[in-house]
């Protein structure tokens, strides 16, 4: 029998059931009380820049946080983050006269990544909680010290900047592989493209003073790790949650083809990634192009695609403002069913003369499978639901499948992560983006450069044995 084109309202029915089945494991975003006044976790940032002012705009609204001091080096920053929080902070330029501060409870390093650090270091040393973007840490050396650090601050919280980990989607998603809903997931494909050439990204273009301007840190490897540190570790973090370990080993190419202005780390990198059950990720970034094949190339730029012997997501994050989409973009989550399983002619068929089908012709005869949205708790079918209920989420998801009505998820992941670091300052909890989930990303970007400055497959047991000794300097 061949599998129908068309979505039916028996798929949107299977289709629910197994989302909801998932969902209800995965744990959609908590919901906060509002918290006294006195009770809101004090805070400071470290770093007020182009990442900082982006969490700033959401941290203004967390009602269970208030920021009372910001430090950044430069003026400019120190106004924009001040204006921006709009709760008077104290303000610094020396991060260790805010580290100093007994109300501050907690810190946030947002700051470029080669001090990220000796920031996390300085903050623990003085008793705070901290939340670090990625990546915690920028040489080998540190992937140590960091570990030995946070040994000695067991009581404080430490929480890395992940956020498709506190997805509603990504969570379904990771709940869906684990229950076997695709299948066996031996493969992910990975990307994330941008056309510099095109849509010039400020954070990305050389400014005046080269290596000297700390503005251009992001395109020197003496201050970062390049296109792996500030795109790759958001998806091969992906890649471990969805296959549940670190990779073994990493193996890639990259080059610096066009963007020759003087900066010295790649604009464009080709990786494949090898996990212990003989999984893999393939990974892409470029920086001429932005097309991206997913969701029928309705959207530019980054997705991830998981594939199983049953099925297969294509997803990526939700987006704000960018030079594509000045009201940014939704999450999207679409899952495509492998086509059914067919039974080998054997001999008791040849004997009642049924005609023999040939392997090709049976996937031709399968047609084309249209995706099934993977939708927000808010229209999963539910057993109590009225019958007008049901029939008007499924009308719902078939309007979504045509691409007139968008997913969205009903609590933003990076607002969700923020709520969470102050839930767990005061309940001592475990973040779901952890130190051993940040180092395992911080692991794989110095490890991915390697692979691909030395030419050959690197292990990521190596690690272990790196940075043990004194640095050497670059020749």
């Amino acid at each position: 029998m061949t599998q129908d084109n068309d979505l039916t309202r028996r798929d949107f029915v299977m289709a629910a059931g197994a989302v909801t089945a998932a969902a209800a494991t995965a744990g959609a975003p908590a919901i906060q009380k509002v918290r006294a006044a006195n009770d809101q976790v004090q805070y400071g940032i470290i770093g007020t820049g182009s990442r900082g002012t982006y969490l700033m705009k959401h941290l203004k609204d967390i009602e269970t946080g208030r920021c009372i001091a910001i430090c950044d080096i430069q003026e400019d920053n120190l106004k924009k983050g001040f204006d921006t929080i709009g709760s008077k902070p104290k303000v610094f330029k020396d991060y260790h006269e805010l580290l100093a501060l007994k109300d501050v409870e907690a810190v946030f390093v947002l700051t470029p990544l080669f001090v990220h650090y000796p920031l996390t270091r300085d903050a623990l040393d003085a008793g705070k909680h901290v939340f670090c973007e990625k990546c915690l840490v920028f040489k080998p050396n540190e992937v140590h010290a960091l570990r030995a650090d946070a040994a000695r601050h067991p009581k404080q919280v430490l929480q890395t900047g992940l956020q498709r980990r506190y997805s509603y989607f990504y969570q379904t998603v990771k709940q869906m592989v684990d229950k076997g809903i695709l299948g066996d997931v031996h493969h992910i494909h990975a990307q994330w493209h941008r056309n510099m050439i095109n849509k010039p990204s400020a954070l990305w273009t050389m400014k005046p003073g080269g290596e000297s301007n700390i503005n251009n840190w992001r395109i020197y490897r003496s201050m970062s790790g390049g296109l792996a540190a500030e795109l790759t570790s958001h998806q091969v973090d992906v890649s471990d949650w969805m296959f549940g370990s670190a990779p073994e080993f990493v193996m890639g190419l990259g080059s610096l083809d066009t963007l020759r202005d003087g900066r010295d780390v790649w604009d464009n990198i080709q990786l494949i990634y090898k996990y212990p059950k003989n999984q893999k990720l393939t990974y892409s970034s470029v920086s001429t192009n932005s097309f991206c094949p997913c969701f029928n190339g309705s959207r530019a730029e980054m997705a991830e695609t998981i594939m199983g012997t049953d099925g297969t997501i294509e997803i990526t994050v939700g987006d704000g403002p960018n030079n594509y989409e000045p009201r940014g973009n939704p999450c999207i989550a679409w899952w495509y069913r492998e086509p059914p399983k067919t039974v080998t002619v054997g001999a008791a068929a040849a004997k009642k003369n049924e005609p023999f089908v040939a392997g090709a012709t049976m996937v031709a005869a399968g047609g084309n499978v249209r995706p099934i949205p993977i939708m927000t708790s808010d229209l999963d079918f539910a057993k109590d639901d009225s019958f007008f209920g049901r029939e008007a989420r499924f009308a719902r998801r078939w309007l979504t499948a045509k691409g007139i009505l968008a997913q969205e998820e009903a609590k933003n992941p990076v607002d969700t992560e923020l709520r969470s670091f102050f839930q767990n300052c005061r309940d001592g909890g475990t973040p779901r983006a952890n130190l051993e989930i940040g180092m395992n990303d911080a692991i794989a970007v110095i490890l991915s450069n390697l692979a691909m400055d030395e030419g050959r497959k690197v292990h990521f047991d190596e690690i272990e044995k790196m940075g043990l000794e004194p640095e050497k300097k670059r020749t």
